[in-house]
């Protein structure tokens, strides 16, 4: 049997509370959250040669994304079977497409790792991306620890400059902003990094009158990042009046609108139809990509056993079902928020999280690697079960030199 890629270092501290608070002042302030750990004190690596595959998957499945966004655009059709919110349409439509590579300049693949270094991609979140605070800042702290370990998470924080220097956003915000400290702390370290002079602020405090954006205090808002689902306009009230004032230009936001449609995982769907087709719409080279990093992928449940169903717009593995071999219901998610009562679904052949055996017990780890500014780097691990949901715990990782 061959070595893992993956390896620990390290054991956890005696004095936690020590180190929670020491990175409770580099900003990730929930490292413990309720009273229970979320940061587990230990740090898993990879070989160079799996962060290199990790890179090039990313990097190549980038553009694949970005050239089938540019297919699909403005076809109406294949907005509803990526269960896109009409609301967005006619914005999706009016307004102008990113640069190639930029429709989303804030993003996270995450992966399937296996222990034998192959990569499988899970999902993409191009719209509302967390966990760049423990990817940013903890990691690369935590790394330093360890010799022989390099952190290729320090170069974070540069490209986040960069790429927020040419969105140049005015505000940022979240739900919740000084009360939910996940969401508050991830846009007040964007904004930190951004070196920008970009106000936070709370998305229930926000309006719109007669189609421009204010904030609580009744100032116009033109250029904001919002911590907020595009799809979710759909839905919430309120949600059409944002659309109606985004699509009229009288507000910018950030990720662009486009990355609703980067973000649908109906786009895995349509990216693996074209394939088995062997579309002309990508190359021989990009076919080649999508066999080895993708997984197939549909919008009906095709898949006689061993696949994942999960709503096409969802987080923290909110409505995720496994079924085994057979076709029956294996596992479900207990505790997310079932987003399918609202968005249609896709399936997904199966291919299960490798365990890691941690101080806390055995695992499976989910491998997430940021996209920012259409350059991909940086890894970020959450350690859990079988489906990666709210209870899962942030796993600092590293390379060995």
């Amino acid at each position: 049997m061959s070595e893992s890629v993956f390896r620990v270092a390290g054991s956890p501290a005696e004095d936690r509370a020590a180190r929670v608070e020491e990175l409770s002042r580099l900003g990730f302030t929930w490292a413990d959250l309720d009273g229970q750990p979320y940061w587990l004190d230990q740090l898993v690596t990879i070989d160079r040669a799996t962060y290199d595959r990790l890179v090039d998957a990313s990097a190549r499945i980038w553009d694949i994304f970005d050239k089938t966004v540019r297919f699909l655009h403005g076809r109406r059709d294949l907005y509803r079977m990526l269960s896109i919110p009409e609301v967005l349409w006619d914005g999706l439509d009016r307004l102008p497409l990113n640069e190639p590579g930029h429709i989303s300049r804030y993003a996270r693949f995450d992966y399937s790792v296996g222990t034998d270094g192959s990569v499988k991609l899970l999902e993409l979140n191009a719209d509302t991306p967390t966990a760049y605070v423990e990817a940013a800042v903890a990691t690369p702290w935590l790394c330093g620890q360890h010799p022989g370990v390099r952190s290729p998470n320090a170069m974070l924080p540069k490209l986040l400059e960069r790429a927020w220097a040419v969105e140049r956003p005015e505000a940022a915000c979240c739900v919740g902003y000084g009360k939910h400290a996940e969401d508050s702390g991830t846009i007040d370290m964007l904004v930190r990094h951004s070196g920008l002079p970009v106000r936070c602020l709370d998305t229930l405090e926000l309006s719109v009158d007669e189609g421009v954006l204010k904030d609580g205090a009744g100032r116009a808002i033109q250029r904001i990042f919002m911590l907020y689902p595009k799809e979710w306009m759909g839905i919430d009230e309120g949600g059409e009046a944002l659309a109606y004032a985004a699509e009229t230009g009288n507000v910018t936001i950030f990720n662009s609108y486009h990355s609703v449609i980067l973000q649908s995982k109906g786009l895995q769907a349509v990216v693996w139809g074209l394939h088995e087709i062997g579309a002309p719409v990508y190359t021989a080279a990009e076919h080649e990509a999508i066999e080895a990093y993708m997984l197939p992928t549909y919008n009906e449940p095709v898949l006689g056993g061993d696949y994942v169903s999960k709503a096409m717009f969802g987080r923290e593995g909110g409505s995720v079902e496994l079924y085994d071999s057979d076709g029956k219901l294996a596992v479900k998610d207990a505790d997310g928020y079932d987003t399918s009562r609202w968005f249609g679904r896709v399936y997904q052949a199966r291919a299960d999280l490798p365990e890691i055996e941690l101080q806390a017990g055995r695992m499976r780890l989910l491998t997430g690697m940021f996209v920012i500014g259409g350059v991909p780097c940086g890894v970020v691990g959450r350690a859990g079960g079988l489906i990666t949901g709210n209870a899962s715990y942030f796993t600092a990782m590293g390379v060995r030199e």
